[in-house]
């Protein structure tokens, strides 16, 4: 492949990711156009929401392509895709740039989003852009991405894009964020599951690392268990297909779970996280559009 080439970016930015940044959003608006109506809805501020959320995906793909290259995390041992700066698709130098650049450009879409939510929002997206930092260079090798997950997946997206369209948060809002944040964990949990091994010889030490292959099987099990039951809180609420039609999420999810404890280790885990990212955007469309109905 040559060098810096648009291919090369294309598979540095790993846009299969971006769907986990898009599904909290994309939950967040039709949250508020059920509870607002179309009349309340404001459309510039949920674009550059959603505008936000994919170029701080990118981002974080590429501070994470950068860091883990230096540390030495992706060798030859790697059983995950290839990455840019390891394989020497993309320079150093140029990774180093592009970051500066989707960084900037991510606080240049997010600063208007003041106008709407006030002062408060570029406290948000200060640490929407620090954890983004933190994450790969600190964070995630202490087993504390998952947490992370939850309150940049989850909390922060869902609550921040509701409160930007209708100045307020509620209880349904913040359940229906904890759900989003354990819906997309487990595509952290299907990587690291994958990688447990290399981490423990690189000494990174990840939750899976903590407890364990057997509990993390378990663990991916519960998430997408877990977050529709938390689904419940639609159904007291009067929105019974915001419920309802998640479970066929759930259905995805026991299938995959099952093949990846069938698998438990290898290259062959990589097809897991492709249904797992396949698995969060049906959750995320079903969820949508129960609401919406």
């Amino acid at each position: 492949m040559k060098t810096n080439s648009a291919k090369a970016w294309l598979l540095a930015s790993r846009p299969k990711t971006l769907a986990g940044a898009a599904v909290p959003v994309m939950i967040a608006l039709a949250l508020a156009w059920a509870d607002g109506g179309g009349a309340a809805f404001r459309p510039l501020p949920a674009v550059l929401c959603m505008l936000f959320a994919l170029i701080m995906q990118v981002d974080a793909n590429f501070i994470n392509d950068y860091f883990d290259f230096k540390k030495g995390v992706d060798d030859e041992r790697r059983l995950g895709p290839k990455r840019a700066c390891a394989q020497g698709w993309v320079t150093l130098r140029a990774m180093s740039k592009a970051i500066l650049l989707t960084t900037a450009l991510a606080c240049l879409v997010g600063l208007p989003l003041v106008a709407y939510g006030g002062w408060a929002m570029v406290a948000v997206g200060a640490a929407c852009v620090l954890f983004c930092f933190l994450y790969t260079t600190h964070l995630s090798s202490r087993g504390m991405g998952d947490l992370l997950v939850l309150v940049f997946f989850g909390l922060v997206p869902v609550c921040a894009t509701y409160y930007l369209q209708l100045h307020v948060v509620t209880a349904e809002v913040v359940t229906a964020a904890f759900a989003c944040g354990l819906v997309i964990d487990t595509l952290l949990v299907v990587n690291n599951y994958r990688d447990r091994e290399n981490d423990k010889m690189k000494g990174k030490v990840t939750l899976v690392v903590r407890i364990g292959e057997k509990a993390t099987e378990w663990l991916f099990l519960a998430l997408g268990v877990v977050a529709c039951l938390m689904g419940v809180v639609f159904l007291i609420g009067g929105r019974p297909w915001a419920f309802i039609l998640p479970l066929a999420y759930l259905a995805l999810h026991v299938g995959t779970w099952r093949r990846m404890v069938a698998i438990n280790n290898g290259t062959r885990l990589n097809d897991i996280l492709g249904e797992n990212a396949r698995n969060m955007t049906a959750y995320g469309i079903l969820t949508t559009i129960g609401l919406l109905l």
